[in-house]
């Protein structure tokens, strides 16, 4: 690990950002150009002395976890993403693997996105960002670790994760989680991450095991989805579903359809969340429209 070079590194970065580039208004108090560090820490879901204490040089080495959460909210390309692990002391990421990173343009598509919830999504069902009205309506699912990193996999092994659609959706959810996972599965011919996934949940659940077996199979593009909010109720919406290049990630944008109750169910759902963040947060203003 490089310590200087890291803190020089996350620095130039950081300042290189203006506040537009992730979000985050520009306000009547900013002095200096590029992000402030306290905001780099809440893009990368880190305490901010953590992460102050890298820029200077005398902190921990960071976990691949946190570099790949730094590469997001510091908008690194691929070349400079295998530059922080490198200055980092860990290997990067195979660049012939599907992995975390989650590329800048698509990072700015998803921040200009601040009236509709809208979520990244690995193949093999890992939520890896999520915007501010993706968690008003979802919940945060990004703070899992290992397995339970899949919504699949806990889709199938824990009964409270179901609680997120009406009982009488439960079938069709599992089906189309299964036919996805397949279709996925295929495109990462002996990948051990995916073998472990698909292994396990076989092992595990006896339902998922019989869908398995069908050999049902279909790319999710596109569905029309019931969510159960708890304070606005049952939210009826269309989910679309914009793939990479690559096919291991996709951004999924949740949509109503004009004049439905929906389009109220959401609005609610925007102030509610202002109101939550206002009361946690001394400096709103701040806060940038996404959450990693």
């Amino acid at each position: 690990m490089d310590k200087k070079e890291l803190a020089g590194f996350l620095r130039r970065r950081r300042e290189l950002l203006r506040p537009a580039d992730v979000g985050i208004p520009e306000g009547a108090r900013r002095r200096t150009p590029g992000l402030r560090r306290h905001e780099v820490a809440q893009l990368a879901g880190m305490s901010p002395d953590y992460y102050i204490r890298i820029e200077q040089a005398r902190g921990p080495q960071p976990s691949p976890q946190m570099l790949t959460a730094l590469a997001r909210a510091l908008r690194l390309g691929t070349d400079e993403r295998d530059h922080l692990f490198h200055l980092a002391g860990h290997h990067a990421p195979p660049v012939f693997a599907a992995d975390d990173h989650v590329s800048p343009g698509l990072l700015r598509l998803l921040d200009a996105l601040t009236e509709l919830p809208a979520q990244v999504v690995s193949d093999l069902g890992e939520i890896l960002v999520q915007n501010r009205m993706a968690v008003a309506l979802l919940g945060e699912q990004t703070a899992h670790t290992g397995l339970a990193r899949s919504f699949t996999y806990r889709w199938f092994t824990e009964p409270a994760t179901r609680s997120l659609y009406p009982r009488e959706d439960h079938a069709h959810q599992s089906e189309v989680q299964v036919a996805d996972l397949r279709a996925a599965v295929a495109l990462r011919p002996r990948d051990p991450e995916a073998a472990k996934l698909v292994g396990t949940l076989r092992a595990a659940s006896a339902e998922f095991e019989d869908l398995w077996e069908r050999h049902d199979v279909a790319v999710r593009r596109s569905d029309r989805k019931r969510i159960v909010h708890p304070a606005v109720g049952v939210v009826h919406i269309d989910c679309d579903v914009l793939a990479t290049v690559r096919q291991d990630q996709k951004l999924l944008v949740f949509t109503p359809r004009p004049g439905s109750d929906a389009v109220g169910q959401l609005e609610l759902l925007r102030v509610i969340g202002r109101q939550n963040l206002t009361a946690q947060d001394p400096l709103p203003d701040s806060l940038p429209d996404r959450l990693t």
